[in-house]
């Protein structure tokens, strides 16, 4: 059986969560989300748990719960308290301007790049190489940040490019003379 599909899911104040036909619907103070259901894959909603059960033991259902209970955890934790990413650009000229919603970078490249924030995502600047992506969906933040991070990854040897804070970069040691 699923170890993390058992786990019930903790409901905190302020948020609620409802199964409404093949969807379940967690709602909190920043806003709304919903995961649709797969089969063989049952939500109970007891007064400050939500607990997801398999129908049978076969495994793809098993695979299910656990995924499910994910979900269902992610939403709950997105409503009450928010998703954010922060990316550093490390590079000599490399900076990050806010242009309406969205970004304009300057990596490198012999033009700036234009960065659109998706629905339910923004995107604020610290200085000019700090970049913030907030949400209360996890998948779209992630999303966004890879993609940002896509624009320009690090490259292993100078360590240039954008980066996730915190971020590890080993480097390469590069050519020797002889």
């Amino acid at each position: 059986m699923s170890r993390i599909g058992r786990k019930p899911v903790e409901i905190p104040e302020k948020v609620t969560v409802q199964v409404v036909a093949d969807r379940v619907v967690v709602t909190g103070p920043k806003g709304e989300l919903k995961v649709k259901m797969l089969k063989g894959v049952k939500v109970r909603v007891e007064e400050t748990q939500v607990i997801v059960t398999a129908v049978n033991e076969e495994a793809q259902t098993r695979a299910f719960q656990g995924l499910i209970r994910s979900l269902i955890n992610n939403c709950v934790i997105g409503v009450s308290e928010g998703y954010k990413k922060t990316l550093k650009l490390v590079g000599t000229g490399y900076r990050a301007v806010a242009k309406g919603a969205g970004l304009e970078l300057a990596v490198g490249y012999s033009h700036k790049i234009e960065v659109k924030p998706k629905e339910g995502v923004k995107l604020s600047l610290e200085g000019n190489d700090t970049i913030f992506v907030e949400g209360i969906d996890k998948q779209a933040v992630g999303q966004l940040a890879a993609e940002i991070r896509a624009v320009k990854p690090p490259e292993p040897y100078k360590g240039k490019g954008i980066r996730y804070e915190g971020e590890k970069i080993i480097k390469k040691q590069g050519k020797t003379a002889a």
